[in-house]
This record gives structure tokens, sequence and C-alpha cells, in this order.
């Protein structure tokens, strides 16, 4: 199949570029920078900028699938993405999977979330949603400067439990249901297998690196600060803040099945994850 990745470089469009490649497919990548982007035999890059929703659209004539990414660090994923969604509509792709997030199907219907699903639910395509909890990968990512600086995971997550999921997973139930059609027109929650807090993440963390990391419970106003201070923009911040407040409430505890029913495997553990990423905390 010819398959259209948009947010190629990403932690989940690089590895399910990987899973596509290896399954003998071919694939349009769309990056901000396609330059930047690694050399593959089947693998050819194209340009995509969330501030340019025009560029690169034709890119979908090519293909006769495609997966899209709400792009971070923006609000307002309905106007990156619907001019992307209107292409599809035009050319009949054979299939549509967008990745949003967990619990957007209980946003109000103008949030631009909710409103981009129900554009694609209302397309007339082949379509599948998936909404996958926060990543483990955040932690060698997004939270890894305090561990590096400090042994600390600056976070206002509470006590609360979190079911975790590797970026990993995403990427293989995405595949999944990019080149099957035994799913289509359904939307999944996708978690890990097990809902930890973060003082037993740090636990672990620690086992994997033999450091002594520990978890500090920042408040939401220290947790937007250094949010603006990486250079996030005010309305993604606030957001941000919000999502780590619907987190500490409670509602990213749940466990769903979808990773093991759609792709017949168990979801890689926390442990897991920690010991495949271990040097990542070491510096």
């Amino acid at each position: 199949m010819k398959i259209f990745v948009y947010g190629a470089t990403g932690t989940v469009g690089q590895n399910l570029i990987q899973r596509l490649l290896a399954g003998g497919h071919e694939v349009l990548a769309a990056s901000r920078k396609p330059e930047a982007g690694k050399k593959h035999a089947g693998l050819t890059w194209v340009e995509a900028d969330a501030l340019k929703p025009g560029v690169g659209l034709d890119a979908l004539e090519k293909v006769e699938r495609a997966f899209f990414i709400s792009p971070p660090g923006y609000t307002d994923q309905f106007s990156i993405l619907n001019p992307w969604l209107e292409k599809a509509k035009a050319l009949k792709l054979k299939k549509f999977v967008l990745m949003t997030a967990m619990g957007v199907e209980h946003a109000p219907p103008e949030a631009p979330f909710r409103k981009l699903e129900l554009a694609l639910e209302s397309s007339g395509l082949n379509w599948n949603i998936i909404r996958p909890n926060w990543f483990m990968q955040n932690f060698h990512t997004f939270w890894v400067s305090g561990i590096l600086k400090d042994r600390k995971i600056y976070f206002p997550g509470g006590k609360a439990r979190v079911s975790f999921i590797d970026a990993r997973d995403i990427a293989s139930v995405a595949a999944s249901l990019l080149t099957g059609d035994a799913h289509n027109n359904k939307a999944f929650a996708l978690t890990g297998g097990e809902a930890i807090n973060h003082d037993e993440v740090a636990a672990k963390l620690s086992a994997s690196t033999g450091l002594s990391i520990g978890y500090v419970d920042i408040t939401d106003e220290d947790f937007k600060a250094g949010l603006l201070g990486a250079g996030l923009p005010e309305d993604y911040a606030s957001f941000m803040v919000y999502i780590a407040g619907s987190l500490r409430a409670g509602n990213a505890a749940p466990i769903a099945d979808s990773i093991k029913s759609i792709t017949g495997k168990d979801p890689i553990t926390f442990d897991q994850y920690a010991k495949d990423f271990s040097q990542a905390w070491k510096g």
C-alpha cells in the first residue's frame, strides 16, 4: 500500500514509519522539515507545516490511506487538519486514521479536537480514531530536564494513577488500523496494561538506572511557568495545565484492552520502557 504519515518525525510517527516499511508498504512522510528526514527505500519526504495549512495537500493524491496526528503545541487542531480531511474526502481515500487523545469524546462538540473527530466520523470515509493516554516517552523527552538536573520528576499529578502507554504500542495499533479494515469506523482508547502513580514511576526509573530519582508534585502555576519557559504558547500551556488537572482527578487511570484486541500483543510495561530507555536519564 501507499500510505501518508503526518507528523512523521514525532515519537509516534517515527515508530509508525518503521513498522509500515518493515511491512513492505510505501510511505509518504510529512514533516515541517522534510530535508531532515532519514533516507530509506520506499520512503519519500514531503513538507507539511501546521502554520501553512495548504502546503503538502497534493501529496494525498499519491496515496491510498493516511494517518494524522494532532500536532503538539497548537490548540486549534481543527483549523490545522480539517483541510487535509477535506482533501481526503475529495479523493475518496480508502482509510483515514486520526490520533487525538484519551477523553476527547467527552469534550463539547465545538472544542477543536472533538470538532475534528466529528468531522471525520461524518466524512463518508472509512476511518479510525485512536485516543492514547499519557505517553511513557514523556519521561525521557518533556520531563527529562528535571531528572537530569535534580533527579526529580516535576509534575502536578498528585497521587493519581495513570495507565501510561508506550508510543511504540500506539504505532503498532496505527499500523494495524491503516493496513487493515477489520475495525473500520471505530474509535479506541489506548492505554497501558497497568495504572501507576508518579511516585511509582520514579521508583521504576530509579530501579532501571541505579539512580535515586524522586517525584515532586508541583503546583499548576509552576507547571505552567515551566511550559512557558520551554517556549510553549500561552494557550497551549493553559491547555496542558487543564489536562494535567484531569489526570490528577483520576481520569487517566482507566485501562483499555484495545492494544491486545487490535495487535494480538500485550502492552509494553513501564518496567520494560524504563529498561529500554535507561540511558536517557543517566546523562
